[in-house]
């Protein structure tokens, strides 16, 4: 048989861990092959040295037959290889067709770049796709869910054979996500070959032919998708069992935590996106906000962070009104946060993981005395989130964080935000890019956290997600409330009529 790309026993060793250990995959051509492991275990460093981004210590690649060397991501292309990042390589103050089309511009007959053009191809395959993405938006003024949908249609534009998918549909709703597997099933009929690295379990069983698993850089083998269940899987990527369901009590909710009136927010074009909004948050329950990504969402917790100013309305904490404060002043009145997007607003790459995990008191007893850093007590606090909520990077609290994957990177975030003791815990899609695994520890620590008596309000484009975790669930949609639900009281099938904003459901405020 010939494959469409063979990987044999690659090993790729970076400075204090080795990454893949004598890994071979082998994908045959039409078919979906799905690569599933827990965060750290190798994914994206396999499918990193496939596209050209990381030379092999050791171990030879083959495409369509033929010992090829990849050098760097030009000749992946030349080779048909198409890779959709986890974290997107986009610029922002470009446009969707410059960041489309950087590096294979077309030309006019004059030798100018053919814009007018491109942005008819891109709106084309947009169209054709399903995609609904605007050709001429700057990718600084679209969300994280729009950008990932840039990246399938750069890999689209340049009409690769190979395709590989890094966390698709990290940031895409349930919606979205299916549509996608649509994408995915026709690309296989026009000939494509796909490798898809994803953490859920449910989508390798709706589209992949095969899957192989990575545990600790290692190959533990290569199955068919129709020999096992989603509970096999999940045992086989992180080595024991694991509960797709959070043990939770019923609620008791206490006084009021957060309280949001009337609040009216712009985006960045100057249109409005949150409209009136109302909701409170108790101490000891944790509230869902569920909908469709761009309803909202972003602006609304920017402006609960002070990160942007809304236009009117306001934000009390704990009594006392912050609707005008700092981000610092925020942080201080009682609040953290789980930012949506990690890279952004959650960490400095070019940092250690240890100066990222003091960010917010590294000026502070007792990592700071006198104006002169306490790195011994830094060290230790590093030490101790590290060991508490499972983050691994090859040089422990020394690791440059943007050389940790994806995963650990969120882990590393949501170990410094839980930990600060605060009264509002406001958790924007927190388990983005975690393994079943890592997913299963993060809602107990918020369920732990509400039964502690913190008051949490938790953002999530997953559905299973809001419905696994939430006492209430708030739905916005275009920017407006369309009702509050006690979780025992819905389904999704309501919930995803609320968020199309085909039912709005009057709920009286807590």
């Amino acid at each position: 048989m010939t494959y469409a790309i063979e990987m044999l026993n690659i090993t790729k060793d970076f400075p204090g861990i080795r990454a893949n250990d004598d890994i071979t995959l082998q994908v045959e051509k039409n078919t979906i092959h799905a690569l599933l492991g827990e965060n750290g275990a190798g994914k994206s460093t396999l499918m990193s040295i496939l596209f050209g981004m990381y030379q092999p210590t050791s171990g030879i690649i083959k495409v369509n037959g033929k010992e090829v060397k990849i050098t760097d991501p030009n000749i992946a292309n030349d080779l048909g290889i198409g890779m959709v990042h986890q974290h997107f390589k986009l610029i922002d103050s470009f446009t969707v067709t410059e960041n489309i089309i950087l590096g294979k511009e077309p030309k006019t007959k004059f030798g100018t770049v053919d814009i007018k053009g491109a942005e008819k191809r891109v709106a084309e395959l947009s169209e054709q796709y399903g995609l609904k993405v605007d050709p001429k938006a700057l990718i600084q003024d679209i969300g994280v869910g729009m950008q990932q949908r840039v990246e399938i249609l750069k890999m689209l534009y340049r009409d690769s054979d190979i395709l590989i998918f890094d966390e698709p549909t990290a940031v895409l709703t349930p919606q979205e996500i299916e549509e996608l597997m649509e994408i995915m099933r026709n690309l296989i009929k026009e000939g494509k070959t796909i490798l898809l690295i994803t953490h859920k379990l449910k989508e390798i069983k709706a589209v992949a032919d095969t899957f192989t698993v990575l545990r600790k850089g290692k190959c533990i083998g290569t199955y068919k998708v129709a020999d096992v269940d989603e509970t096999q899987m999940a045992e086989m990527m992180v080595g024991r069992a694991v509960s797709f369901t959070t043990e939770k009590t019923e609620a008791e909710p206490g006084e009021t935590v957060l309280d949001i009136r009337n609040l009216c927010v712009k985006d960045v074009k100057g249109l409005d996106a949150v409209k009136n909004f109302s909701l409170s948050v108790r101490a000891g329950e944790i509230v869902g906000l569920a909908g469709i990504d761009g309803n909202g969402q972003t602006e609304l917790v920017y402006a609960l962070t002070g990160m942007v100013k809304p236009e009117s309305g306001s934000v009390i904490l704990k009594g006392v009104d912050i609707t005008n404060a700092s981000i610092r002043e925020h942080y201080d009145a009682g609040m953290a946060h789980v930012p949506e997007d990690r890279h952004k607003h959650g960490l400095i790459l070019d940092f250690l993981l240890k100066e990222n995990l003091v960010i917010h008191s590294y000026d502070r007893i007792p990592f700071a005395e006198r104006g002169v850093l306490q790195k011994g007590e830094i060290n230790t606090y590093a030490d101790r989130l590290i060991e508490e909520f499972d983050v691994r990077s090859g040089e422990g609290r020394e690791s440059l964080t943007r050389d940790m994957s994806g995963g650990n990177q969120q882990k590393a975030i949501i170990a410094r935000e839980m930990d600060r003791g605060a009264d509002l815990l406001l958790v924007v899609q927190p388990t983005r890019g975690l393994d079943v695994g890592a997913i299963e520890n993060i809602h107990k620590r918020i369920v732990s956290e509400r039964d502690q008596g913190k008051a949490v309000l938790l953002v999530s484009l997953e559905l299973d997600e809001i419905m696994n975790l939430s006492d209430r669930i708030a739905v916005i949609h275009d920017g407006e409330l369309t009702g509050i639900v006690e979780r025992k009281d819905t389904n999704e099938n309501e919930l995803g009529l609320m968020m199309s904003g085909a039912l709005k459901k009057e709920a009286a405020q807590a």
